[in-house]
């Protein structure tokens, strides 16, 4: 006669099993953007636009992934993105950021929180954006702070909008990625373009990721 299961040691051990995958899967915080808007906006979305950089970026596939993130996000916009270094109706000035949150041995770290259009670290400080990261820290858990940020000018510098995306991720995360990354800040940054001035939204940045 066949001995019966121990059906309830097996569903302990299934249990077991199941948080421990649930303790090590990658940490990925939700997309946090700001957004200002002049009092009259009404040339945005139209006309041409260039990109520029005021910061050097020396990681180039992170420059070359947000450019291209950005560019897709306002040519859906309506804008038509010309080439850098050509004149433009207006000018989309851009500033990427990625910096350490986990705490260090001997110093504290906090998340990093820049006002629009600052910045206090790039991808030219040595922390490339999802290329060799290693942030320390025996546990998945919020390890960096990656973030975008664009303002908008018209020629004669006026400021007609500005915004600032944030996503805080573990090493492990996908959305530590560069292209990832670049796209979801972006897809979040122009979502229901151009926003309430002064508004803080949090989006769901797998949602975002498969957003057109």
């Amino acid at each position: 006669m066949p001995h019966p299961r121990p059906l309830p040691l097996l569903a302990a051990a299934a249990a077991a099993l199941s948080l421990s995958a649930c303790a090590t899967s990658p940490y990925t915080g939700p997309v946090e953007v700001t957004r200002f808007v002049a009092a009259q906006p009404q040339a945005l979305g139209q006309g041409t636009i260039t990109l520029v950089f005021p910061d050097e970026v020396t990681n180039q596939a992170a420059r070359s992934a947000v450019t291209a993130a950005v560019t897709a996000e306002l040519t859906r916009l309506g804008y038509t993105v010309l080439p850098e270094g050509v004149p433009a109706s207006q000018t989309a000035t851009v500033r990427t950021s990625r910096n350490p949150i986990a705490a260090a041995p001997v110093e504290r770290r906090g998340p990093v929180s820049v006002g629009v259009g600052g910045q206090t670290g790039g991808f030219g400080s040595g922390v490339g954006m999802g290329v060799g990261i290693n942030l320390g820290g025996g546990r998945e858990g919020p390890a960096a702070m990656t973030e975008l940020s664009v303002r908008i000018t018209e020629a004669a510098g006026a400021t007609l909008w500005e915004g600032r995306a944030q996503i805080a991720t573990g090493v492990k995360s996908p959305f530590s990625q560069v292209d990832t990354s670049a796209r979801t800040l972006a897809a979040g940054l122009f979502k229901d373009f151009p926003g309430g001035n002064g508004e803080t939204v949090t989006l769901d940045a797998k949602k975002l990721q498969g957003q057109k």
